[in-house]
């Protein structure tokens, strides 16, 4: 079952389309990595979810609730945190926690099982009587989490859940997130790419306002990336100067672009090679070795992550 339904989803600012037809669905179960480079729609998405605006056209639905003719079943339905937490800093943790669970509604026994859930999944049962005002980002970040978690929800919507951490609060988040993500739907905004490999079983990407790539993760990156081989030729029976071997290189059929990929320790007589193709050219680069008479000193292909084809998806 969807828990998220988004049908051309339109959203617009005068003559700016900050969405211009945006259509997906994330199924129960499943830690979604929503990515974009800023003025992509993805905040605007997250607003209409939740929401805060409505939309210009197209429809959308969470846990099959429309967000715009039952808002308020569908905030009883998903939890939220913003990039900067909503919390009451001069409050202590359980205190805040127990004001949240009477906005939501929960009865007196309810919420104070949900309060004492809460903490001990975001580890915060330690800091309950702390000030709020007191706690380190991270721990504050735990604090929104604990109130997005509160009331059970069936989607969690997470934007930047670790911007300005540390690296060991990052970790704690990840790690946090990933746990969630065994019994909610996430939605998990983030500009750390590593973030979306390391937690997301797929990724959503916007660019000016349109969905670019949707997709598992590994299938994304496969998919819009070409092979990568890094090559070192060395002289053999014949020398050749390091742009006769790269032309060469380029001439192999399928071969889209080679550079000489040269470093300060790289050996003089040597031709280091960064080579561009749709599919796997080691055979062709052995072969050429062989028929130059020069000696293969490494041959191996470069995995992109994610990162480069984010780059490649939203340049422009």
């Amino acid at each position: 079952m969807a828990v998220i339904e988004v049908e051309s989803l339109e959203k617009r600012y005068g003559e700016h389309a900050a969405l211009g037809g945006v259509s997906f669905e994330v199924q129960r179960g499943e830690v979604v990595g929503f990515l974009g480079p800023n003025g992509a729609g993805k905040t605007t998405t997250m607003k209409i979810l939740t929401g805060y605006i409505s939309p210009s056209g197209g429809r959308a639905t969470v846990a099959g609730h429309d967000v715009v003719t039952a808002p308020e079943q569908v905030r009883a339905r998903l939890g939220y945190l913003p990039e900067a937490a909503p919390v009451y800093p001069e409050m202590r943790v359980e205190d805040y926690l127990e004001f949240v669970g009477r906005v939501r509604g929960l009865g007196r026994s309810e919420r104070a099982s949900a309060v004492a859930r809460a903490m001990e999944r975001t580890g915060l049962s330690p800091r309950a009587r702390q000030t709020i005002g007191t706690l380190s980002k991270g721990y504050r970040q735990r604090v929104g989490l604990a109130q997005a978690i509160l009331h059970e929800p069936d989607l969690l919507i997470l934007d930047e859940p670790t911007s300005g951490l540390d690296p060991n609060q990052i970790s704690d988040i990840r790690a946090l997130i990933r746990e969630l993500g065994q019994k909610k739907t996430v939605l998990l905004s983030t500009h750390i790419l590593s973030e979306v490999q390391a937690t997301c079983d797929r990724v959503l990407i916007l660019h000016q306002g349109r969905l670019v790539a949707d997709g598992p993760t590994a299938e994304v990156t496969a998919q819009e990336r070409s092979e990568l081989t890094h090559v070192v030729f060395g002289p053999g029976g014949v020398t050749l100067p390091r742009e006769a071997v790269c032309e060469a290189v380029r001439a192999i059929p399928g071969v889209s672009d080679a550079r000489v990929v040269a470093t300060a320790e790289s050996d003089p007589g040597e031709a280091p090679l960064l080579v561009k193709a749709p599919g796997d050219v080691r055979r062709e680069l052995f072969q050429l070795a062989v028929d130059r008479g020069l000696v293969l000193l490494e041959l191996r292909r470069e995995r992109r992550d994610l990162e480069e084809v984010f780059r490649s998806l939203t340049a422009g």
